[in-house]
């Protein structure tokens, strides 16, 4: 497994819609699993595939015990409203509420090419439905108002001056250090309470 670079706020594959997946293949298995990797490194609870520069629609969910890798996702059916402090691994310490819908249903394909279906609510809905905007070229600051997205956006200007190249690396001599054996990360300054996606 590996880690992989995370694309950040202005990489112009974080606007584009992805390509669905037609066959799962060996290789989009592996980068499932180095997406995985690379989203717990980050502290994340999930992570899609142009969040690590690929346009496969893909994306990886870990939320407590569920552990979902869901090629071509779609919401089928929504519930309800909800509004949730979210963050994002592609922008780094800054957050917003967004309104979401309360509970999701998403069909997708699976890691072994099975259909499957998910209901969700609380973190994993909202994460689902984080990482299938993704797929599709938005992201969580596109939900917020005019004025929230402002000041998300005036955060994030302070921020991605660590991200000349618009990506995230982890480990020594990239720009986000690796967490140490304790579990505390290395050289950080600030820890978020919120999981990001």
């Amino acid at each position: 497994m590996a880690l992989l670079p995370i694309t950040v706020l202005g990489a112009p594959i974080l606007r584009e819609e992805t390509v669905p997946v037609e066959v799962v293949t060996d290789e989009l298995r592996q980068l499932a699993a180095d997406m995985f990797e690379t989203m717990k490194v980050a502290d994340g609870v999930g992570l899609a595939a142009p969040q690590v520069g690929r346009r496969e629609r893909l994306c990886v969910v870990e939320v407590d015990e569920v552990r979902l890798t869901l090629f071509n996702p779609e919401i089928v059916a929504r519930e309800g409203r909800i509004k949730w402090e979210e963050g994002c691994l592609s922008i780094p310490n800054t957050f917003g509420t967004v309104d979401r819908s309360e509970r999701v249903t998403v069909r997708a394909i699976n890691e072994h090419g099975a259909p499957v279906e998910v209901t969700a609510d609380g973190l994993l809905g909202v994460c689902l439905q984080h990482e299938i905007d993704h797929l599709h070229g938005k992201l969580f600051i596109d939900h917020l108002s005019f004025l929230k997205r402002r000041s998300v956006l005036a955060t994030w200007d302070k921020e991605k001056e660590r991200y000349p190249k618009l990506v995230r690396i982890f480990g020594p001599g990239g720009t986000d250090p690796l967490p140490s054996a304790d579990g505390e990360t290395e050289g950080a300054t600030e820890s978020a309470a919120k999981p990001l996606t």
